[in-house]
C-alpha cells in the first residue's frame, strides 16, 4: 500500500462564540483571529445576566466582532431566549446536545472552562462533527406550543377522571363496570343526580339512554352504594374541573385551526393516513415541522423521533436488547395514538400491525407501524406532489405463492391427523 498525502484543507470558523447558560446569567466565550499574529486566536470570556437588556448588549458585541456562529448548550428552557434573539440577529445560533458537549473526566467543571470548551466545540460543528439540535422556525414554534399545551391539558383531565373513578369505588358506586365511559350523556346525567342528592338505585339507573338502557338491572347493581354528601361535594369540584379543561381544549383546538391555516395541503395529507385526523396532524407538524431537507432521509426523521431501533455490538457481540431510547414524547405519543386507531381500520397499516403484533407482541408492533408511518409522513411533506395510496389489507396475501400457502394448509390439518385430498373448484 502506498502512502498519499492527505490534500484536504482543514476548515476553520473564523469568529465563534460559545454560551454557557444558566436561569439567571450566562457565560459567553469569543473566539477570533488576532490581528497581529497569524494563525493565533483571541479569546473573550465574558458574563452576562439572562434579562432582556443585558442579552441585547451581548448580541451587539458579537455582532461588533464579526462572530459567524454561536453555539450553546441544550439548558432546560433556559437557553430559548438568547437562541430567539441571537436568531434574529442573524449570528447563526446553533443548538448542541448536552450529551454530545459533556466535559471530559479529569477536566476541571467551571462555567468558564465550560464556556471555553464549547467554543473549541463550535470547530467541531462546522465540520460536522457536533449535530445541531432541531429547532423548528418561529411559525412552527409557536405551533407547538399550542399543540403541546393542548397535549398537556387533555393529560390533567385524564387524571381528573381517574380521580372521579376512585371517588366512586370509594362510595362503592360501580359504574365504571356498566358503563364503558362514565363521562358520556347517561354517565354526567347519573353523575348530576347523584350531586343532586339522588340515591335510589332504580331511579339512577332510569336515566340511561341508548344502548345502555339494556343494562339496566346491572346499572341498579352499580348504584347500590354508600354515596354520601361528602362524596357529592368532591365530585362537584372535579365535574367542575373536567368540564372546564374540556372548555380550554376545545378553546385551543380552534386556535389551533387557525395557526395551521397556511398549512392546510400539509394538514389534508396526513389526514389521509389511517388512524390520523386533522388535530393529530397539526400536532405532528408542530414537532416536525414541513421542510423535511433538515432529514435527509426518512431513516433519518424516524431515528430522530426514536422510531428505530439502536445497535450496540462490541467485540462482535450485539449489546442491549435493541431498544429506541427516548425521543421526543409529544410526538411519540401522538404517533402511537394514531397506530392504535389504524391499528382497528381494514387498511394496510391495520394489517401490518395485526400481523406483528400476533408473532412480536403490540408493543414492537406498535413502534414498527410507527416507523412506517413517519415514512409515508417524510415522503408526503417531502414531495409536494404525493398522496397516500392505502395498498390495501390483501398487500401481503397478494404477494404469499398461492402454492407455498396451499402446502402450508396442507402440513397444517396433516399435522392435526387429517388425510387431505384437494380438489380445484368449478
Amino acid at each position: 500500500m502506498v502512502l498519499q498525502e492527505d490534500q484536504q484543507v482543514e476548515e476553520i470558523v473564523a469568529r465563534v462564540a460559545a454560551l454557557d447558560i444558566g436561569k439567571a446569567e450566562l457565560v459567553c466565550c469569543v473566539r477570533v483571529p488576532h490581528p497581529t499574529r497569524p494563525g493565533k486566536r483571541m479569546q473573550e470570556v465574558v458574563t452576562y445576566r439572562t434579562m432582556t437588556r443585558s442579552l441585547l448588549v451581548m448580541a451587539d458585541r458579537l455582532a461588533g466582532l464579526g462572530v459567524s456562529e454561536v453555539v450553546m448548550e441544550a439548558t432546560s428552557d433556559y437557553w430559548k431566549p438568547p437562541y430567539y434573539l441571537l436568531e434574529a440577529r442573524g449570528l447563526n445560533p446553533k443548538l448542541v446536545n448536552a450529551r454530545d458537549v459533556k466535559h471530559l473526566p479529569g477536566r476541571p467543571k467551571t462555567d468558564k472552562l465550560d464556556a471555553v470548551w464549547l467554543a473549541k466545540l463550535a470547530k467541531l460543528a462546522e465540520r460536522g462533527m457536533l449535530r445541531p439540535s432541531f429547532v423548528p422556525p418561529p411559525e412552527i414554534r409557536r405551533l407547538r406550543d399550542v399543540t403541546r399545551y393542548r397535549a398537556d391539558l387533555v393529560e390533567v383531565r385524564t387524571a381528573e377522571k381517574q380521580r372521579v373513578e376512585k371517588l366512586l369505588e370509594d362510595a362503592q358506586i360501580k359504574l365504571s363496570v356498566v358503563a364503558s365511559d362514565i363521562f358520556g350523556a347517561s354517565g354526567r346525567d347519573m353523575l348530576a343526580a347523584l350531586i343532586a342528592g339522588t340515591r335510589d338505585p332504580k331511579v339512577l339507573a332510569a336515566l340511561a339512554r341508548g344502548r345502555m338502557r339494556a343494562k339496566l338491572t346491572d346499572l341498579e347493581e352499580a348504584f347500590t352504594g354508600y354515596f354520601t354528601d361528602h362524596h357529592a361535594r368532591l365530585l362537584t369540584t372535579m365535574l367542575a374541573r373536567i368540564d372546564g379543561l374540556s372548555a380550554d381544549i376545545a378553546e385551543l383546538e380552534v386556535m389551533i385551526e387557525g395557526m395551521v391555516a397556511p398549512f392546510t395541503d400539509a394538514v389534508a395529507k396526513l389526514d389521509e393516513i389511517p388512524g390520523i385526523g386533522r388535530v393529530a396532524a397539526s400536532a405532528i407538524l408542530a414537532e416536525i415541522g414541513l421542510d423535511m431537507s433538515r432529514f435527509p432521509t426518512d431513516g433519518h426523521l424516524c431515528a430522530w423521533a426514536r422510531f428505530a431501533p439502536g445497535t450496540k455490538e462490541s467485540a462482535g457481540k450485539k449489546k442491549g436488547a435493541g431498544s429506541t431510547g427516548h425521543g421526543n414524547r409529544y410526538l411519540a405519543k401522538v404517533i402511537g395514538e394514531a397506530v392504535a386507531g389504524a391499528a382497528k381500520t381494514d387498511t394496510f397499516l391495520g394489517e401490518r400491525y395485526r400481523r406483528l403484533a400476533r408473532r412480536r407482541g403490540g408493543k414492537k408492533a406498535m413502534v414498527a407501524v410507527g416507523r412506517s408511518m413517519l415514512v409515508i409522513i417524510w415522503h408526503l411533506l417531502s414531495d409536494p406532489d404525493a398522496r397516500f395510496v392505502d395498498l390495501g389489507s390483501d398487500f401481503h396475501a397478494k404477494r404469499t405463492d398461492p402454492d407455498r400457502r396451499r402446502r402450508a394448509h396442507v402440513h397444517q390439518l396433516e399435522a392435526l391427523g387429517y388425510t387431505v385430498t384437494l380438489t380445484p373448484a368449478a
